[in-house]
């Protein structure tokens, strides 16, 4: 079993207070978070962003592996995980995530690519943890 570990620490109210995130190789180190980054316009990084950053990177790695299976190999994958945060009565919950793809591969055969894609999508370790969201793709070989 691989174990990789994320951190965070908070202080203060949900409105005042911030936070900083922390990934275990060091890429995010205290970087802040809040609630006017989260509900708001003031830069810097929230949860969802970084769902969408982990799903975006996942399903591009599972994409390039379902690929070289069907015996292609993408010159760029370009992948968008967009995370749909939305109020319901007792708070927030995510319930729709949308996948933007754009794939360089040449001689790609269209209907094996879309089978690929639709494979990474379902399988990616990220797509399996939104299991309870509708996960929807847009993809397209450029």
């Amino acid at each position: 079993m691989i174990k990789k570990h994320g951190s965070a620490i908070w202080t203060g109210t949900i409105r005042e207070g911030s936070g900083k995130v922390n990934t275990q190789s060091g890429v995010l180190n205290n970087v802040r978070y809040g609630f006017n980054k989260r509900f708001g316009d003031e830069p810097g990084t929230n949860p969802e962003e970084l769902a969408g950053a982990a799903h975006a990177s996942c399903f591009a790695m599972a994409l390039s592996l379902q690929l070289e299976n069907a015996g292609m190999e993408a010159e760029e994958l370009d992948a968008t995980s967009t995370v749909y945060l939305d109020k319901e009565a007792d708070g927030f919950a995510i319930k729709k995530v949308h996948l933007d793809l754009k794939a360089r591969i040449p001689g790609a055969d269209e209907e094996k690519f879309q089978e690929a894609a639709a494979a990474a999508k379902a399988g990616c370790p990220i797509s399996k943890l939104f299991a309870g969201a509708e996960i929807t793709l847009d993809a397209k070989l450029v």
